[in-house]
């Protein structure tokens, strides 16, 4: 956020940090699209790769983090060997814990095809209490990692 509070993510003054996958047969239903709650184990494997792009690991500088609450709208279907490209960047940092958006696209369209918002909270490593966030991470958080590209996919190559 700008000093104004203005999401700079979401206004599309700076670029979102993108993952990109290629969705795998097991990971579809019956129906023959995306399992519903595939979708969190996709924001949580490009949650981890958007930390390591800022610098931290799981455990590493005391960055570790528990999800406290997700929701996710579908507004299109996402199918065996689609390529998705998540967009995601952190919206607001509290005390203790922060929010993530994501915005799934199939990869080189505009259109998106799901979004979520995540929660996670600091916690202390071995109490697994609420840990306060500092304000290196905290600026860090929000400042995200503009421009920066997973390529899980083979998509970039």
């Amino acid at each position: 956020m700008s000093d104004s509070g203005q999401d700079l993510h979401a206004s599309g003054m700076l670029a979102p940090f993108k993952y990109y996958l290629c969705v795998r047969y097991g990971e579809c239903d019956a129906q023959n699209v995306v399992f519903n709650a595939r979708y969190g184990d996709y924001i949580d494997v490009a949650c981890m790769e958007f930390f390591r792009s800022l610098g931290y690991t799981h455990g590493d500088d005391g960055l570790e983090v528990q999800l406290v609450k997700q929701t996710t709208e579908w507004m299109a279907a996402s199918r065996y060997h689609d390529i998705l490209e998540i967009s995601l960047w952190v919206s607001k940092v509290g005390n203790t814990s922060f929010i993530v958006q994501a915005e799934f696209r199939h990869a080189g369209r505009e259109k998106v095809v799901a979004q979520s918002e995540t929660v996670y909270v600091r916690v202390h490593s071995s109490t697994k209490q609420k840990f306060p966030l500092t304000p290196e991470m905290k600026t860090k958080l929000l400042q995200g990692a503009p421009g920066i590209k997973v390529d899980h996919a083979g998509m970039l190559t």
